[in-house]
């Protein structure tokens, strides 16, 4: 059997998608509401039993703070271990990340799955696209004043990410050891992003978009989190482009982040350059 955890997330449910149907999937969630879902909370090790996994997909739990993600990863690979689990893979983030405010919970987490017994695959994951259209969406003036600067982002298209995590946990054995990067073939910057949904970039500073964040409702850490991806790209430090890992596991070229990044921003706001 094939498990997925955080099915119910964004990466999680792309995956989903592309293995419904199959009597071998089960989808691991906090709250399961179908014949082929089961109770999954990484926060709750006591429950976790992953009986009758052959293969586990291990979504990173990495909403949290460092403390928080590394003990609920803990517990997973604990009960995969326990369960004796055969393989793991695990979505972790790019090596380009380790510039990024949360990258010490997935290094973490790849040296603890190098000393366990089970066999593993990383897939070192680029930003989302689709995470872009969060970060740098078009106010309603039209303009996008995120503080990106002159920095540009090798960003990946999702739905590519999904597709690669269901063909790599789906014949697990040829990838054991492996380590894979898996970024966008094109880095982007600002003005990219402009010119794909017909707005203009005026990028603001740090302070301007650390204001903006730190309103009421804010949660504490996700201010620092999304204020260093900002100072991340803006360095440049996300640049590094696709050398061959995510083309050749797709089997075709990897769909274009703009055109993920203007769809998103689409769905997620409404935004038209006509509007």
């Amino acid at each position: 059997m094939l498990l997925i955890t955080g099915a119910s997330g964004g990466l999680g449910s792309l995956i989903a998608e592309k293995l419904a149907g199959r009597a071998d999937v089960r989808l691991g969630t906090r709250r399961p509401s179908g014949p082929d879902q089961l109770r999954v909370d990484f926060d709750d090790p006591s429950g976790l039993d992953f009986s009758g996994v052959r293969t586990l997909l291990m979504i990173s739990a990495g909403y949290g703070e460092d403390d928080v993600v590394i003990a609920r990863h803990e517990a997973a690979i604990t009960a995969a271990e326990r369960a004796g689990v055969r393989h793991l893979v695990y979505t972790s983030l790019t090596r380009e990340g380790d510039h990024l405010p949360y990258a010490l919970a997935h290094r973490w987490t790849e040296r603890r799955l190098a000393a366990s017994p089970v066999a593993t695959t990383v897939l070192r994951n680029g930003l989302y696209a689709e995470l872009l259209a969060a970060l740098a969406a078009p106010a309603p003036d039209g303009r996008i004043t995120a503080p990106l600067g002159a920095g540009r982002i090798a960003a990946v298209a999702r739905e590519d990410l999904a597709e690669v995590a269901v063909r790599v946990a789906t014949d697990p054995a040829p990838h054991a050891g492996r380590t894979y990067e898996l970024v966008g073939d094109r880095a982007i910057g600002g003005a990219d992003l402009a010119a794909a949904v017909g707005a203009t970039y005026a990028p603001g500073t740090l302070a301007d978009a650390r204001r903006a964040l730190s309103g009421p409702g804010a949660v504490p850490f996700q201010v620092p989190m999304l204020v260093g991806t900002y100072s991340a790209i803006a360095a440049d430090f996300l640049a590094t482009e696709d050398e061959g890992p995510l083309r050749t596991l797709l089997g075709r070229t990897p769909r274009p982040a703009l055109t993920a990044y203007a769809q998103a921003v689409t769905a997620n706001t409404g935004w038209s350059a006509a509007a």
